[in-house]
């Protein structure tokens, strides 16, 4: 038979789904370490969910490898780095090829220049954190099938004139 009768219902958002999220944990040297597999645009809604759990003044580091250049900054204001990640969810997700960090002494949140989102803390907590948003935790995060060498990353005018305000709005330092 060539057609079938009762199809399979599917619906259009798990369809084209980049799949579910997932995260790993180790914890070495007193540190715990979650490395989380998700999509691109869910690594950094993620970020910028997560950040919500971080004290009111945070230290934060941008690095962008198209440009070359590394902005620090201690003592911010969280809702400002907040905000600062929101205005960046969409050149990010388009282009990649920025690593931004948001931490404490505690606690550490990365998002790698290939969008993967690494969190480091002193506790556990992150794990309940993850498991709340909807994360299952697995032993290994399956590895990607493609990557990109750092000195591969090149263009995207708007997303580096899109770190420069960043760092100029929350008065990073270059370094």
């Amino acid at each position: 038979m060539l057609f079938r009768r009762n199809p399979t219902p599917t619906h259009v958002a798990s369809r084209f789904r980049a799949g579910d999220a997932v995260f790993s944990v180790r914890t070495e040297g007193g540190v715990t370490e979650a490395q989380i597999g998700a999509g691109l645009d869910r690594s950094v809604e993620l970020l910028h969910a997560l950040t919500e759990h971080l004290p009111p003044v945070v230290d934060c580091s941008i690095e962008c490898l198209r440009s070359g250049r590394r902005f620090v900054g201690a003592g911010l204001s969280l809702p400002e780095v907040r905000e600062t990640i929101g205005r960046l969810k969409v050149p990010l997700v388009a282009s990649g090829g920025v690593e931004f960090a948001v931490f404490t002494a505690d606690d550490q949140l990365v998002l790698s220049p290939m969008l993967d989102l690494w969190i480091y803390g002193r506790t556990d907590r992150w794990v309940y954190l993850l498991v709340g948003e909807g994360l299952e935790q697995v032993d290994a995060v399956p590895p990607r099938g493609w990557s990109v060498r750092r000195e591969e990353f090149a263009g995207a005018a708007e997303l580096v004139m899109a770190v420069e305000r960043t760092a100029e709005r929350l008065t990073l330092r270059l370094v």
